[in-house]
Formats: structure tokens, C-alpha cells, sequence
């Protein structure tokens, strides 16, 4: 993939995750700043390539990765660890909705966890 491509394909990738996290983060701590949602976003995407270099490991290398991703949700929204998680999987779900359209327009995105848009 070409470098411009490549960039494109992260910042789409990026305010998808952010936008989902927006989503999520509105219904459930009444979070209205999509800004904030971006970035939280971006760290998480961080933290989940980090964190996923213990792929190897069983289990753990599953699970870590996600644990990791929520930690950034809960730390970012100060919020419970049932909160975080009803966040990831809200932010998860709107994800794979927006990415399921974005192919129609042209569009390939990543980065959103157990997702690919080769598999919709």
C-alpha cells in the first residue's frame, strides 16, 4: 500500500474508533466531546499494538491486548471498569456498523479490535 493510502487509511481508521467511542461514550458517561473520544482512540490504538505483542503467550496474549484497550477507556472517562467495558463493546459495535458502510463508499479502514473489513 502507498504511503498516501496508508495515511489516509489511518486517519479513517482513527475517527472511525474515535467516532465509536464518541457513541459510546455518550450513552454511557454523557461524554460530548469528540476531540476527547479521538485521542482516547488514539491511545488505546497504541496501548492494543503494544499490549499485543504477547500474542504468543496463551491466552494472556488474547487478552491482554483488550484489557489493555479498556484500561485506556476507563483511565481516559474515569470511569468504572463495568463502565469501560460496556464502552468498548458499545465503541465496538458502532465500529463494525460504520465500517460495514465505509467499504461502499471506497473506503478501507482498521485498528478496530477482532475486526477487519476484508471479512464484511
Amino acid at each position: 500500500m502507498p504511503v498516501v493510502a496508508s495515511i489516509v487509511a489511518f486517519l479513517v481508521s482513527l475517527l472511525v474508533g474515535g467516532l465509536a467511542i464518541f457513541i459510546a461514550a455518550s450513552i454511557v458517561v454523557d461524554s460530548r466531546s469528540y476531540e476527547h473520544a479521538v485521542v482516547t482512540a488514539l491511545i488505546g490504538a497504541i496501548v492494543w499494538a503494544i499490549a499485543g505483542a504477547f500474542t504468543g503467550v496463551p491466552l494472556v496474549g488474547e487478552l491482554l491486548p483488550l484489557l489493555a484497550w479498556i484500561g485506556v477507556i476507563k483511565w481516559r472517562y474515569r470511569a468504572s471498569w463495568i463502565d469501560a467495558g460496556i464502552m468498548g463493546f458499545l465503541a465496538w459495535a458502532a465500529a463494525i456498523l460504520v465500517l460495514a458502510v465505509l467499504p461502499f463508499a471506497g473506503i478501507d479502514a482498521f485498528g478496530v479490535p477482532f475486526t477487519s473489513t476484508t471479512q464484511l
